[in-house]
């Protein structure tokens, strides 16, 4: 498979990938580019491996993890929202809409290697074995990364309650496996 194939065949998925890990559409641009303008001058030996497209996402995982060495604590965008209703609607597409994008928010808001844990546990379904390898660390690490992660969210979750419980609507709080 030459360079200009895979590219045309799985750049959508990297994309994807990407905005999953960093929780930031144009980011995940901008680290996809980097990684392929990397990866088409060694093309040779990455298109020889058994998995190129697992070589090239463990390429934009460590571009996205070595943006915070590069950059000085990148602010985030965090949308910091409160939608009241009058009326709780059980089933209402723009709520669902809203509580994604508050789910989003939070996770934005981790620490990179957290939000990493996050997203290759919950979007890509790895073990913690996979997510150890892929970030360099002990499966113990990514427990603990994911463990602090959720409490994050957690707390998240509940200060976000409570206060929209205080303005007259309710939000349900995240556990386990919902919160990504």
């Amino acid at each position: 498979m030459t360079f200009d194939e895979f590219v045309g065949a799985r750049l959508p998925a990297l994309l994807r990938y990407a905005t999953a890990v960093t929780c930031d559409p144009h980011l995940a641009e901008d680290v996809v580019q980097d990684v392929l303008v990397r990866a088409q001058s060694r093309w040779g030996r990455i298109g020889g491996v058994d998995q190129p497209e697992a070589y090239v996402r463990r390429m934009v995982l460590n571009e996205f993890l070595s943006w915070r060495r590069r950059v000085a604590r990148r602010a985030v965008p965090v949308r910091d929202e409160t939608i009241e209703a009058a009326s709780p609607v059980l089933d209402d597409p723009a709520g669902r809409l809203v509580e994604r994008d508050a789910v989003v928010g939070m996770i934005a808001a981790l620490p990179p290697r957290q939000r990493a844990v996050i997203a290759l546990r919950f979007f890509e379904g790895s073990s913690d074995a996979e997510i150890a390898d892929l970030l360099g660390c002990t499966e113990a690490t990514v427990r603990s990364h994911a463990s602090r992660a959720l409490a994050t969210l957690r707390g998240s979750a509940m200060s976000r309650g409570s206060a929209a419980s205080d303005s007259g609507s309710t939000r349900p709080a995240l556990t386990g496996k919902e919160s990504a």
